[in-house]
């Protein structure tokens, strides 16, 4: 099963984090990747760019809105995320547990959907391509 660990903040652990040294940072970041992939359980993540450089498109109206970042509070915002493909939800949450984050971050830890979850839709056109899709990697 695969889950995603996305990571959240909050406006003090921002501030806190301006006390540490980046480059400390990026190695317990690193050695975290690292375990993971030791592990075989990382299948993916990335780090995000300020929400100042993103926008929301709204769907709330008859026509989609776009709004430039940045956009809510800061503890609603991502700021990264990691896939991991493990066996439970337990093991997720126990790596999630293992990551490197300060107070004041979360993690959310989030079951990926997959073609179980449809089953009953099985005869569907866009079901039936999105199994082909995932066997080519996409």
């Amino acid at each position: 099963m695969k889950y995603m660990l996305i990571m959240r903040t909050t406006d003090a652990a921002l501030e806190a984090s301006k006390e540490i040294d980046f480059e400390e940072v990026i190695n317990a970041m690193g050695a975290y990747n690292e375990s993971m992939i030791k592990a075989g359980v990382l299948a993916g993540g990335d780090g995000l760019a300020p929400a100042t450089e993103g926008v929301v498109v709204d769907f709330s109206g008859d026509k989609p809105i776009v709004t430039d970042g940045p956009y809510g509070e800061t503890h609603e915002l991502f700021n990264g995320f990691w896939i991991v493909d493990v066996s439970s939800k337990e093991e997720a949450v126990e790596w999630a547990s293992r990551a490197p984050l300060g107070p004041g971050s979360k993690l959310e830890v989030r079951r990926i959907t997959d073609e179980s979850d449809f089953e009953s839709f099985a005869d569907n056109e866009y079901i039936q391509k999105e199994a082909e899709w995932r066997a080519q990697g996409l």
